[in-house]
């Protein structure tokens, strides 16, 4: 029998997962342990497991994954979740998100379009609200860091040319890529995509910071402004 089987069925059933994880390592725990320690209480009648059995229920065939894809509302209308867990839950799936990002990043050169695309479809595909990705990138085309500069609605997103730049000094980035995604599945970019890749170039050509390249995510599907000549 797995050791670590055969000590989760010895537990007593009431043994908090605090005390197992203190015990033998945060390895040991289920989903739905993970889960109750972060949200560290239940509902009324209910403990912090039971709960969080039900939030992982509502995520889907994804389990803790399928976290991040729930939006802020879906949260709330599960029973026992308010205001303050649902925004616990969503900064659980963003620090997750961030780590993996920055641990896979760092071993990445993203030289081609392709390999910018595949790094980030499955983040962005799925999101039911339209958002603009910042990757920073080094004279070699080594990740330094990427970030959420906008967030709009399933048609459109604004983004101010200023706050791309900010970031991108900050991180002393000497190129840059711009990552959107159409909620629609349909990468086709719009009149609005051109023009404002249009300004975030002139600008970063002032400031000696190239836009390297423009992706719209799609369903499975991406286009490059640079790949198709618009860049």
């Amino acid at each position: 029998m797995n050791e670590t089987y055969r000590i989760m069925k010895e537990r007593p059933a009431e043994e908090q997962p605090y005390e197992l994880c203190e015990k033998y390592g945060p390895g040991i725990l289920s989903d739905s342990q993970l889960l109750a320690v972060m949200i560290r209480s239940g509902s009324p009648g209910e403990t912090a497991m039971d709960l969080a059995g039900r939030i992982l229920y509502r995520s889907g065939f994804h389990g803790l994954e399928g976290l991040y894809h729930l939006s802020m509302q879906e949260l709330r209308e599960i029973r026992g979740v308010g205001r303050v867990k649902a925004i616990q839950l969503k900064c659980i799936g963003e620090l997750a998100r961030r780590i993996w990002s920055q641990r896979q990043g760092a071993r990445k050169i993203f030289d081609d379009p392709r390999s910018i695309a595949d790094h980030y479809m499955e983040y962005m595909r799925h999101l039911d609200q339209e958002i603009v990705m910042l990757l920073m990138l080094d004279t070699r085309n080594a990740f330094i860091d990427d970030t959420v500069i906008s967030q709009g609605t399933v048609s459109a997103s604004i983004l101010s040319p200023r706050e791309v730049f900010i970031k991108a000094v900050a991180a002393r980035a000497v190129k840059i890529v711009l990552l959107h995604n159409h909620p629609s599945g349909d990468p086709t970019p719009s009149g609005e995509d051109v023009n404002v890749t249009g300004q975030i170039r002139a600008a970063g050509e002032l400031l000696h910071i190239q836009l390297v390249d423009h992706i719209v995510i799609g369903d499975g599907v991406f286009f490059s402004f640079r790949q198709e000549g618009l860049l």
